[in-house]
């Protein structure tokens, strides 16, 4: 991705780099992002000098990252975002974009605790996001314009792909696409279980399932196709797979995965009003 001049004039700063936050600075570096114009924050000295040797880009404490940085990534867990907003609210100035990627917490929560008028974009990413395939859900707040929405694409679209809705639909999206990941993983570990069962090594069960995943999914992206339209291409009459598909219907699966997903929607809605 070639970098637009005014996202390349801009200052970005990555405030928490765990997992997802380093993902997203080296995806932006990748993508061609000058190192010159990012900043990275951590408490700790010796992770610090790991993202310095690792991407050359200067770390920085919270506070000189706001004032700094023209745009603020808060990439925390949400329990610790109250805290973090609390560090940086008499340091960010309106003018300022700040993106939240911490799940549950609503753009009206960091608003009330920052400069009036500030812009502010939450975004639902998911681990994929390490792979450079992942899907960040991204949604406006008050104050965030459409430029500020594209700045935000620009960031996220080279860990994967972005999907603009509008905030009401984020706890949803968030039951759908960020806990998502941990639902296919599930389903492989049962069908690996079930490999052994029938007979197979852990191994070889573990490489079939990942293999028909991987292609099911290049399919399913690159077909077009419905997925009923492609699971009946698979389901021939009276054989294997209608058998299986049978059990999986009497054992009520797909109910389940309805509830499951309810259950995620509901804890996100959880977590924006505070009960983490």
């Amino acid at each position: 991705m070639t970098q637009t001049v005014a996202a390349a004039a801009q200052t970005v700063a990555v405030l928490g780099t765990g997992k997802i936050g380093e993902a997203l600075l080296s995806g932006m570096i990748r993508a061609g992002w000058p190192t010159a114009r990012l900043l990275a924050t951590t408490r700790r000295t010796d992770r610090a000098e790991e993202l310095r040797a690792r991407y050359g880009v200067e770390t920085v404490t919270n506070d000189e990252a706001a004032k700094r940085a023209d745009t603020l990534i808060l990439a925390v867990k949400p329990q610790d975002m109250g805290r973090l907003l609390d560090e940086l609210g008499p340091h960010v100035a309106a003018d300022r974009l700040v993106v939240s990627a911490a799940a549950g917490i609503t753009t009206a929560f960091i608003e009330e605790r920052l400069a009036a008028g500030t812009a502010v974009v939450r975004v639902m990413p998911n681990t994929p996001v390490l792979v450079d395939e992942g899907m960040s859900v991204i949604s406006a707040g008050s104050h965030a314009t459409a430029g500020h929405l594209a700045h935000t694409e620009e960031i996220f679209g080279g860990v994967g792909k972005t999907l603009r809705v509008p905030e009401s639909q984020q706890d949803a999206a968030t039951a759908l696409s960020g806990s998502g990941p941990a639902y296919f993983y599930f389903l492989v570990e049962a069908m690996t279980d079930a490999g052994i069962l029938l007979g197979l090594p852990r191994a070889q069960a573990h490489d079939l399932i990942v293999q028909a995943a991987i292609g099911a999914a290049v399919m399913l992206r690159d077909s077009g196709e419905h997925p009923v339209k492609l699971r009946e291409a698979v389901t021939s009459p009276a054989g294997t797979t209608i058998s299986a598909i049978r059990e999986l219907e009497n054992h009520g699966v797909r109910a389940a995965l309805i509830a499951a997903l309810e259950a995620a929607r509901d804890r996100s809605r959880e977590l924006a009003g505070g009960n983490g």
